[in-house]
């Protein structure tokens, strides 16, 4: 049964609020994502300014009793994919809070006020441990809730929830295009702790957004229920243990795919500083304007996606089907990029080529994203929509985690070698989808 509120685009207009605010989170987030692996290499860990950190020495000590001995660029591989990674499960930790005690709204507000004053506090070096801790707090608040909520304007049998969270992706890259202009532009050129406040003004105005749009969200759901009961399906085709165990199958592959993207934005970005030649008319191109560019090829590649499912209308690919294609596009673009790499033989390639590379990639996303998020709306049982949701988003942090993780095995020497890794584990993620494919199926009745 479809909402009778068709306001933004044909979708609630609660859909709207919900997607400039996590567009306004996303700027704040990319704008981090953007200048953290360079602020680390460039700066914070170089030892003059590294003694100043407060438990930095403490943190290092104990990565290493678990990698062994990290150079200053692993070392900063594994603090990028650690704080992504738990930025992203951190809301495992605390759905639970909005699914039984407080509901989704609070548990948002909280996040929003959390998450500005950690971006203000990265403005202190001394401070940046507790500015991250301040940053997982309010994610950890924040991004299960907002996407509960997508799922929840919208009642049993409503097929427009795919495309909500595909347009909901579409908005939020608003803020992944603008980041790396502003943040990016203003650390790289003015000064670290310039581009890390303009990230917390970012979630300032998103907390202006979600209070201004109070009345067109959804209302809490606790324990399962909501005051708007047309949000509610009316029943539960299978049992909770299998809605369960159906979106734990369908999160490994995910988790896999995920695993080779991102080192698109950690490792990728340290070796393009270095080995690209940015020079626009006698202008370096600042390195972190790829994920302005990347911003942008997302919402081409989701806009292309919808496009193609509208087209095949009752031949729309399942969920499983949709997770391969992306690890498919994903083991396409390292390959990609390798062969570009074993080309140039150690001279300088070209940003034509790694702005390829970006198209490529960014196909994947909306074959990734709007599904899973999808899924696990349409399958999670209502009294656990915020954990289940958030379980989602930690299967993306444990992503980033394995990202970090395989950064070890990144040799600045033979960098063609590491993108072929990651093809492979592009490719494993899509062969995991086709061989879960079933066993899914059966458990969510086909």
């Amino acid at each position: 049964m479809k909402s009778p509120n068709t306001a933004f685009f044909g979708h609630p207009r609660g859909l709207g609020i919900l997607a400039f605010t996590q567009a306004s989170e996303r700027f704040s987030f990319y704008g981090m994502q953007a200048l953290l692996p360079l602020y680390l290499v460039s700066h914070l860990l170089k030892p003059e300014v590294a003694a100043k950190v407060v438990g930095l020495d403490g943190l290092r000590v104990g990565v290493e009793l678990l990698t062994g001995p990290l150079s200053t660029t692993a070392f900063a591989a594994q603090l990028f994919g650690l704080y992504i990674g738990l930025f992203n499960i951190a809301p495992m930790a605390l759905g639970w809070l909005a699914d039984g005690l407080y509901g989704q709204r609070r548990l948002v507000l909280a996040g929003l006020v959390l998450m500005a004053a950690g971006h203000f506090a990265m403005a202190v070096e001394a401070l940046f441990l507790p500015a991250l801790a301040l940053l997982l707090l309010g994610g950890g608040c924040l991004k299960g809730n907002l996407y509960a909520q997508v799922g929840i304007l919208y009642g049993s049998g409503d097929d427009r929830r795919t495309r909500a969270y595909a347009i909901h992706l579409m908005a939020l890259n608003v803020g992944s295009i603008l980041a790396p202009l502003v943040c990016g532009t203003l650390g790289e050129l003015v000064g670290w702790h310039w581009g890390f406040a303009a990230a917390g003004a970012g979630m300032l105005v998103g907390l202006g957004i979600y209070v201004a749009g109070t009345r067109d969200l959804p209302a809490d759901r606790i324990g399962g229920q909501a005051a708007d009961t047309s949000a509610v399906p009316a029943t539960r085709p299978i049992s909770d243990s299998a809605a369960i165990a159906a979106i734990v199958l369908m999160l490994l592959p995910f988790i896999i795919t995920y695993a080779g993207a991102m080192q698109a934005y950690n490792l990728l970005l340290v070796w393009a500083q270095e080995a690209t030649d940015r020079d626009v008319a006698g202008w370096p191109v600042p390195v972190t304007w790829l994920l302005t560019y990347d911003g942008l090829m997302t919402i081409v590649g989701i806009f292309g996606a919808l496009t193609l499912w509208r087209r095949l209308g009752g031949r729309e690919p399942d969920a499983m089907i949709k997770l391969a294609v992306a690890g498919v596009i994903v083991a396409l673009s390292w390959s990609l990029l390798a062969l570009i790499t074993t080309a140039a033989a150690g001279a300088m390639v070209p940003i034509l080529s790694v702005l390829v590379f970006f198209a490529l990639l960014d196909l994947s996303y909306g074959w990734l994203d709007p599904p899973a998020n999808s899924f696990v709306s349409v399958h999670a049982p209502p009294r656990l929509s915020s954990t289940l949701m958030s379980l989602n988003i930690a299967a993306f942090g444990a992503a980033n985690i394995a990202s970090g993780w395989l950064g070890r095995f990144h040799n600045p020497a033979d960098p063609a070698a590491f993108w072929w890794l990651l093809a492979g584990v592009g490719a494993g993620g899509a062969v995991a989808a086709l061989l879960l494919r079933p066993a899914v199926r059966r458990l969510v009745g086909g």
